[in-house]
């Protein structure tokens, strides 16, 4: 079976992760995988694909990387003639401009085409004519894939006509499976933070969630990992408040299962997320963990706050609460990251989406 996905760029974001994931895991079972960053700047992975893996940059094979009306056009027929070339049995599609470049390059071909919405449309827009765009294409892609059943729900509103719809998760990758958290509790506890430093994060609610519990809670450090561009206020509220050798601004890691197994609690404060890697894998580690009710994804990663502190939105009251309490509770909080990790390993293993996968594939008569 030969597979094309595409998606932007090969950064350090969700989806990225999520498309070698896929990738490493088709080339493992034997099929052909191409994978085709379309960024014009081109770039190089942040994660390590398989070498079996085929991944050709789209930038690489246009020569130009200039963001103009011809540029597109020419990258749009290059990426025709890569698929005209490899003959895909199917090609996927992550993030909208990309989705939208490949419904257009794909024209008339034939070849199935899956689309996939990293998004909720309804809490998450993009630029005004990326969504007409959208809005308006969408329907020619064979299937549209969203990563929770709430989204699934209600993307028809946002995108009338589309021809199917389904829901499928992220993996959890393999990796965290043969991670554990410690349950060694060291003489300072961490409270972990995982993020881009940028207002749908919120992350300065937690520094101030954080701030009052500290005085009470004095063994406890939070440690704030990630980069963007509200990194000189964070660094700012942090001095204001007198919190610089407890609240530690830890940069990019390259290794989050192993910073999640050092900590001892998560907490993530978004305004809206798509899918959130860094709530399920912390999960899957086995950390107790509190996040915000956002759209979308923290309700269904948690079980409806089954195995997780589940906080209404922006309710910065209960927020503090719920951190206070796992942060206070020992009994509580290892066994609630316990069933945690059990629930996130039994429902969100790679075998387990992967399956979900072959499904969408035979629902397109792709067979392998």
């Amino acid at each position: 079976m030969k597979i094309i996905l595409l998606t932007s760029s090969l950064g350090s974001g969700g989806a990225e992760r999520v498309a070698t994931t896929l990738c490493d895991a088709w080339v493992a079972r034997g099929y052909q995988v191409t994978l085709i960053p379309t960024f014009s700047g081109g770039g190089q992975p942040f994660y390590k694909s398989s070498d079996e893996v085929k991944l050709i940059y789209l930038a690489d094979v246009v020569g130009i990387n200039r963001k103009t009306l011809i540029g597109y056009l020419k990258r749009l027929f290059a990426l025709r003639r890569i698929i005209k070339d490899r003959q895909p049995d199917v090609i996927i599609s992550f993030l909208p401009n990309v989705n939208v470049a490949t419904i257009i390059a794909t024209a008339f071909l034939r070849t199935p085409l899956i689309i996939c919405e990293r998004r909720d449309p309804s809490s998450q827009s993009c630029t005004k004519l990326w969504e007409l765009a959208c809005r308006k294409l969408y329907r020619y892609s064979d299937m549209v894939t969203v990563q929770t059943e709430s989204v699934a729900e209600k993307i028809l509103h946002n995108y009338p006509g589309l021809k199917k719809v389904r829901y499928i998760p992220n993996p959890l990758p393999e990796g965290v499976i043969e991670v554990l958290k410690n349950r060694l509790f060291g003489e300072r506890k961490i409270l972990l933070s995982l993020g881009r430093f940028s207002a749908e994060k919120q992350v300065r609610l937690i520094i101030d969630a954080f701030a009052e519990i500290a005085p009470r809670l004095d063994n406890w450090d939070l440690h704030i990992y990630g980069d963007g561009p509200l990194k000189i206020e964070i660094e700012e509220q942090i001095i204001n408040l007198g919190l610089r050798e407890r609240i530690i601004l830890k940069g990019h890691t390259t290794s989050p299962w192993r910073v999640m197994a050092e900590a001892d609690a998560f907490v993530m404060a978004s305004k809206y997320e798509g899918f959130p890697n860094a709530l399920l894998e912390s999960m899957g580690v086995g950390l107790p963990c509190v996040a915000f009710d956002c759209p979308s994804g923290p309700r269904e990663i948690t079980d409806n706050g089954k195995y997780a502190m589940l906080v209404n939105l922006n309710d910065q009251n209960d927020f503090v609460k719920a951190l206070e309490k796992i942060m206070s509770d020992d009994v509580f909080s290892v066994e609630l990251g316990k069933q945690a990790r059990v629930s996130i390993v039994s429902r969100y293993r790679l075998s387990k989406v992967l399956d979900r996968w072959d499904q969408l594939f035979r629902e397109l008569g792709v067979h392998h």
